[in-house]
């Protein structure tokens, strides 16, 4: 499991923009701005260490939350942060009700028709897990005649349909958001997850004992922050935000706090 571990660490990296990302620390100070502008942004809070919701307080936290604000706050701007289900972001932000997705979005070419997307703010694929106690399945190659849980409208449930399609499965479950596939699992209900690796990791923290990691990563994936098509000049300050945080090493310090 610690080759895991380690291997996590790795992935998690924005792919070249990490690598160029300059010395010293903290925000820098925000772009001036006369009047700041407010938007809406849409997450699914189930989603840990990226978004989830703080049981003490009720608050939408986590990497994604302070990376948009930090953003946002470099870019003289302002976010609301408003919870939605995972299959309904790109469709309210469609329609207006929301204006930026910060929910580990995957940046696929089917998304990039329907949204524009940031430059990718981090590296995930795709991870196979099963029960602790499970020996039989070792890779996707062990998946014949078995159930497979997955996230509505995620790359997982994408992945899953086509291995369903090629035989390789028996069914798939599909569940409105991941704490519901995994506790599927652990109740036996499905044999196997198909879920984004740092996502995994972080409910392997939780519940350690209960569920592993099996086989090599499925995929390499990329997550940015989607706006609607015409809204170019957002999407550059995002960028712009961005790359400034990773200069300015607050990037960095993102990573070392949720991972």
């Amino acid at each position: 499991m610690n080759k895991i571990f380690k291997s996590a660490l790795v992935v998690m990296m924005v792919a070249a923009l990490v690598l160029s990302a300059g010395c010293g620390g903290g925000t820098p100070e925000p772009a001036p701005s006369d009047e700041r502008e407010s938007y809406l942004v849409g997450t699914e809070p189930t989603f840990p260490p990226f978004q989830m919701t703080d049981e003490g307080t009720g608050e939408i936290i986590g990497f994604d939350i302070d990376l948009i604000n930090a953003i946002a706050e470099n870019q003289g701007f302002d976010v609301e942060i408003q919870s939605l289900g995972f299959d309904g972001l790109i469709p309210a932000l469609q329609s207006g009700q929301i204006d930026i997705i910060a929910s580990g979005m995957t940046i696929t070419e089917a998304r990039a028709l329907e949204v524009q997307f940031s430059d990718p703010y981090i590296n995930a694929g795709l991870a196979l897990a099963v029960l602790e106690e499970n020996t039989e399945i070792e890779s996707v190659d062990d998946l014949e005649g078995k159930i497979v849980g997955v996230q509505i409208g995620t790359t997982g449930a994408i992945l899953a349909d086509e291995l369903l399609d090629e035989g390789k499965i028996d069914g798939v479950r599909t569940f409105n958001t991941i704490d519901v596939v995994m506790m599927e699992m652990v109740n036996g209900g499905v044999d196997a997850v198909i879920n984004d690796l740092p996502v995994t990791i972080a409910y392997i923290n939780q519940q350690p004992g209960m569920i592993k990691i099996v086989g090599e990563t499925l995929t390499s994936e990329s997550y940015g922050f989607a706006v609607r098509q015409e809204d170019s000049e957002l999407a550059a300050k995002i960028n712009a935000g961005l790359a400034e945080l990773i200069e300015s090493g607050f990037y960095e310090e993102l990573i070392a706090e949720y991972f």
